[in-house]
């Protein structure tokens, strides 16, 4: 059997349409969970993190909108509304409340697997840009983390901000004045000392800095590549 793609909760009150997508999806190497609603998919995900979430919206109990409402500040996983309630209106409150995207019933499951590995790709890409690794040293800006030979070290939203900023634009000279407007920072002096701090949790001697490097006269550099 090829490598499982991805783990996938499918929450339906329709018990047929949860075994055709669990039977089509598994066919297309997704491991597969199923919920039969929105309070059973809550508990599902208290103790399995899943890739992508796909979700009726018109269920016994509370809705699929509900659900997504009620856990939107835990559930950092991409959702699929599949459902019945097909208007523009209706797909723009599923968008608008936190859905990835939306899938009306009928439904052709080639369309679901192209939308569910679109969603996947773009997601990955995301997170590639969230957790770096050179060198000893990973960057993991989701868990405001640095993991330096074997070290770890913690990250403030300031220091997020600066390296997520820098990893995006590899190789790219920012100024002072860039990183203070970056981070609404007064005195650019300070820019120094937030860098210092990072140069101690990033390079091996951070007196003579590899990676976070100053360019005399124009800035600092993050060479990661």
């Amino acid at each position: 059997m090829d490598k499982i793609v991805a783990h996938i909760l499918m929450v339906d009150d329709d018990e047929g349409i949860r075994s055709l997508v669990k039977k089509y999806l598994n066919e297309n190497n997704f491991l597969v969970t199923t919920a039969r609603n929105a309070e059973d998919a809550t508990e599902k995900i208290k103790i399995i993190k899943f890739d992508m979430i796909i979700l009726d919206i018109m269920m016994p109990g509370k809705s699929g909108l509900q659900f997504i409402q009620e856990n939107k500040d835990k559930l950092h996983t991409p959702v699929i509304l599949l459902t019945a309630k097909g208007s523009a209106d209706e797909r723009v409150e599923g968008l608008e409340i936190g859905a990835d995207d939306y899938l009306p019933k009928p439904f052709e499951p080639k369309e679901l697997i192209l939308r569910i590995k679109n969603i996947l790709k773009k997601t990955k890409e995301i997170n590639l840009k969230k957790i770096v690794n050179f060198s000893n040293v990973q960057i993991d800006l989701n868990k405001l983390i640095i993991f330096n030979n074997k070290k770890e070290f913690k990250i403030n939203n300031t220091e997020k901000t600066i390296l997520e900023k820098m990893i995006n634009n590899p190789g790219k000279t920012f100024s002072r004045e860039d990183i203070s407007k970056l981070i609404n920072l007064d005195k650019e002096r300070s820019v120094d000392v937030i860098i210092t701090r990072l140069r101690k949790k990033i390079e091996t001697d951070p007196k003579n800095p590899k990676f976070l490097q100053t360019l005399r006269g124009s800035g600092y550099v993050l060479w990661i590549e």
